[in-house]
């Protein structure tokens, strides 16, 4: 079936994405593995490469789209290649939308320009120790001052992924209690400068996969942020984050299933260059037909994550919709990777191959932007169920 999703802007831009990452990420990756993120200075290069500018208005210095498409051919090629552009997928596919959708004009002259160039790198802190997924629970509170003009911000956040090269991060933090009716009332969303006093770093921490990707604990102690810096109304933030879920949600199904297909390329290549018993790999009934199993799913994905993107787009993708790409495409390339991993035999354990590092990025998938158990969750009460 031919491929309806993309045109041919997105197939100019993938080609040159494929240059860039073949000429700057690829020849250094390895040494930003065993740092465990990308240096500061690349997030200045995709700046200049408009990256982070796609769907920002040109008054701010951004390109003016308004799809998704370029991020889905990020993401493939991305996974094409082997690496990941550190934490700076947060940067664009969460903080990025609530900028837009909260931030008043004032707000976003003064944010998005230095967004777009990468001078401010941006991140999103929600979960805290303790509460997982019930961030209804969260504990970080924001108290108005006196003379009202400024809140001080106090608690601590945990897995922020962009958290050890942020400068500015959007922070949910309880301004109100919640009340008997709803106790997702009184959560508030701030734009938090890093270089605050009483704002700190913990631990970057030490994760199974993404190891590119810099995640942090944070703590807020006393730390001062002028009401000019309260992104869209008091005590509104969980619906805000509601909003936004569908989209992030897209980005981990698309992800994962970039994640698939690049599985079936490596291991492709792998068993027909790898010899056993005097014959390649592939040659076996055997792996023909896994690996003919595993294009198989690899389609199936490819669709639903294309009709996910489409109505994204479109703005039609329903939370109950971007929960069952989410499922579906996480589970797939849970599947996938597993047995491309497989036919590597022995190699696909180590870690100078991409299918190794690919097997433990692709574990989080179904877990981060709700586990796959709530994605169930929110697909039966769709049914009615």
């Amino acid at each position: 079936m031919r491929r309806t999703v993309f045109n041919e802007d997105h197939e100019a831009f993938r080609e040159t994405l494929r240059a860039f990452i073949e000429a700057e990420v690829v020849p250094v990756y390895d040494e930003w593995f065993a740092a465990g993120q990308a240096p500061r200075e690349f997030y200045y290069k995709l700046g200049e490469l408009g990256i982070f500018g796609i769907n920002v208005p040109e008054e701010y210095g951004g390109a003016g789209l308004d799809s998704h498409k370029f991020e889905a051919v990020l993401y493939e090629e991305t996974a094409r290649a082997g690496v990941q552009f550190g934490g700076s997928g947060v940067h664009v596919l969460l903080a990025l939308p609530y900028i837009k959708m909260l931030a008043t004009d004032e707000q976003k002259k003064r944010y998005l320009p230095k967004f777009v160039t990468g001078e401010e790198m941006w991140a999103i802190a929600m979960t805290e120790p303790g509460t997982g997924s019930d961030l209804a629970g969260m504990k970080t509170t924001a108290k108005l001052s006196e003379d009202g003009t400024h809140y001080v911000l106090n608690g601590a956040k945990t897995f922020i992924t962009g958290g050890v090269h942020a400068d500015k991060v959007i922070v949910c933090a309880r301004t109100s209690a919640p009340t008997a009716e709803d106790r997702r009332f009184g959560i508030s969303l701030f734009a938090v400068d890093t270089k605050s006093e009483g704002y700190s770093i913990g631990r970057k921490l030490d994760k199974l996969g993404l190891r590119t990707s810099d995640t942090a604990e944070l703590a807020f102690v006393d730390v001062k942020v002028p009401v000019e810096d309260l992104l869209g109304e008091e005590n509104k933030g969980f619906y805000y984050l509601g909003h936004n879920l569908a989209s992030e949600r897209w980005g981990i199904a698309f992800g994962a299933y970039a994640q698939a297909k690049a599985a079936v390329r490596f291991a492709k290549q792998y068993v027909q260059e790898r010899t056993v018993f005097g014959k390649p790999v592939a040659h076996f009934q055997n792996t023909k037909f896994e690996l003919a199993a595993c294009q198989a799913e690899v389609d199936a994905a490819e669709a639903v994550a294309d009709r996910a993107t489409e109505a994204l787009d479109a703005g039609e993708l329903t939370p109950a919709e971007a929960a069952s790409a989410k499922l579906f495409c996480t589970e797939v390339a849970h599947r996938v990777i597993d047995r491309c991993l497989q036919l590597h035999g022995g190699y696909g354990y180590m870690n100078e191959y991409p299918i190794a590092r690919l097997y433990a990025d692709n574990r989080v998938n179904r877990i981060y932007g709700g586990t796959s158990e709530i994605m169930k969750t929110i697909i039966a009460k769709d049914m009615g169920l």
